[in-house]
Parts: structure tokens; sequence; C-alpha cells
């Protein structure tokens, strides 16, 4: 029976590794990548600027940067 299991594992594996080529091979894949690194841009440009808003109040954050500290 181990056998069996050891060759239905490498299959499944095989298969597993076609089909996830053919899913990075497609348009789809790229255009929800590029989506989701828009939305990712997006986002941390709006939390930089409402943290510019608020930079007197920095005990209300949740986590504050040391004086002085980059990012």
């Amino acid at each position: 029976m181990s056998i069996r299991d050891g060759i239905f594992t490498t299959v499944a594996v095989a298969l597993s590794g076609v089909a996830l080529a053919g899913l990075l091979g497609t348009d789809a894949y790229s255009q929800a990548a590029g989506a989701e690194a828009r939305g990712l841009k997006a986002l941390s440009m709006e939390v930089e600027m409402r943290c510019e808003e608020c930079a007197d109040a920095q005990a209300s954050r949740w986590a504050a940067m040391p004086e002085g500290g980059r990012q």
C-alpha cells in the first residue's frame, strides 16, 4: 500500500506543478498581480498621508516610529 501511496503522491505533485505553471502563464494572473500591486501602493500612500496629518499626535497611533527614525 505504501508504494501505491508514493506513486499517487508523485503523480499529484507533478500534476499540481503543471497546473500552477499553466496558471502563471495566463494573462489573468498577471492582471490580478498588477491590480494587487496598484492597490497596495494606493493603500500605502493613503496611510502615509494620514500619518502626516497626525504627526503631532504620535501617542494616539498604534505604532509610532522613534524620533529621527527613517523607514
